[in-house]
């Protein structure tokens, strides 16, 4: 049976924690053939403190979601799901859905830098128009936008994560029209 890519829901802030107690409870049930690997995805953040000190640190892209390369069978299902600060696998009808390879390549892609795109400004935009992400850690992602915030610069636009339609706050650069 192929190893494919799932994601796991956790409680948020215990990915970590949840990532440490899966490759222990891996290793005693002795699954490490079956469940190959771990991940959290994170991305690099530069903040700005106090004195225009600049500080990096890495920001986890998803919080309160694991992506675990795993064979789904009754044995590593059960392992996974009881590993304390899961809360289940995302899928449908409680079945865990593979992610493609598309999929999990956009999840683990670091922000790259991009041509620049034109200048846009919210009148080039409307409510229900497609876009793609072309920026950040949701690069590559298709979506529709849901609102436009004029004077913060901002779009609301509706993008598929992990098979569910997530409301997401992206700048005017951050997107380019589809068509």
């Amino acid at each position: 049976m192929a190893k494919r890519w799932y994601v796991i829901h956790t409680y948020s802030g215990y990915e970590n924690k949840v990532k440490a107690d899966l490759e222990h409870r891996i290793e005693t049930f002795g699954l490490e053939s079956a469940v190959v690997d771990i991940q959290i995805p994170t991305e690099e953040v530069t903040e700005i403190k106090e004195g225009g000190k600049r500080e990096t640190k890495e920001s986890k892209v998803f919080p309160g979601y694991v992506l675990v390369r795993m064979e789904v069978d009754d044995n590593t299902w059960a392992v996974v799901r009881n590993t304390p600060g899961v809360t289940g696998f995302v899928g449908i009808d409680g079945k865990p859905t593979p992610l493609s390879r598309d999929e999990f390549n956009k999840i683990m892609r670091r922000t790259s830098p991009v041509a620049s795109a034109p200048k846009r400004t919210a009148t080039d935009l409307e409510v229900g128009q497609s876009i793609r992400v072309v920026s950040g850690p949701l690069a590559d992602f298709d979506g529709t936008i849901s609102e436009i915030m004029p004077d913060a610069g901002k779009v609301k636009v509706m993008l598929t994560i992990f098979g569910r339609e997530t409301p997401v706050e992206l700048t005017l650069d951050q997107v380019a029209t589809i068509g």
